[in-house]
């Protein structure tokens, strides 16, 4: 049987609880661009209890952008930056952590320079890693041996050579219904482990409710990747 993973981001501040009825992993903010020692543990405590898989969402230091501004550090800097946040999230789930995501500008640049890659790739082993599809971090990740899965997104839109939109533009983010719609055809594509969901996209809880469905529906079992 053909199977995906489901994820969303928690610990941001919006409805954790709401996604996490649907999805199969969850990528925990690590205090840099959102939450805290308490919403880390709150987040993992409430995901052991719903089976779902803990990853660290790890971004550079920037809650007042929310981790999604360029900030242009070294990757030297990167690398101790994201082994700090790994390390925390660690301790705050009794050390559940299956995987490493990054965030925002962070994945988006790693998804296109190498050095930044690797940073990510040396504070994460030997955790997998979860990455843009043909991106340099996954390149990167199967050269040095780590596990690696592909993400595509459910609730954004897709430019023509395959990046994603970028916010504030026209299409750059789906409702319930195209979100549904475009994880099937992403999952169906094929070289997609996972599908992601944003917690704070309008309406998220029923995006990755609606998510969950469509997939099921079509005969996919959505399953943890990690």
């Amino acid at each position: 049987m053909r199977a995906v993973d489901l994820n969303a981001d928690a610990g941001e501040g919006f409805d954790d609880d709401g996604v996490l009825a649907s999805v199969t992993s969850v990528n925990v903010a690590c205090g840099f661009h959102a939450g805290d020692e308490t919403t880390m543990h709150r987040v993992c405590t409430a995901a052991a209890a719903a089976g779902v898989v803990v990853g660290a969402h790890v971004a550079y230091r920037d809650p007042e952008g929310f981790g999604r501004r360029e900030l242009d550090l070294a990757p030297h800097v990167i690398r101790v930056e994201v082994a700090e946040q790994v390390a925390a999230l660690q301790e705050m789930s009794g050390g559940r952590v299956a995987y490493v995501k990054p965030h925002g500008a962070l994945y988006h640049r790693a998804s296109r320079d190498a050095a930044a890659a690797e940073a990510i790739i040396d504070a994460s082993a030997p955790l997998p890693l979860l990455a843009f599809a043909r991106s340099a971090l996954l390149e990167r990740a199967r050269v040095r041996g780590l596990a690696v899965f592909a993400e595509g997104f459910a609730d954004r839109g897709y430019a023509a050579d395959g990046t994603l939109l970028p916010r504030g533009t026209h299409g750059a983010l789906r409702a319930p219904a195209e979100a549904a719609t475009q994880a099937v055809e992403l999952a169906r594509g094929g070289g997609i482990d996972s599908i992601c969901v944003h917690s704070d996209t309008d309406a998220a809880a029923a995006v990755a409710a609606a998510v969950r469905a469509a997939l099921e529906g079509v005969g996919f079992v959505v399953r943890p990747f990690a």
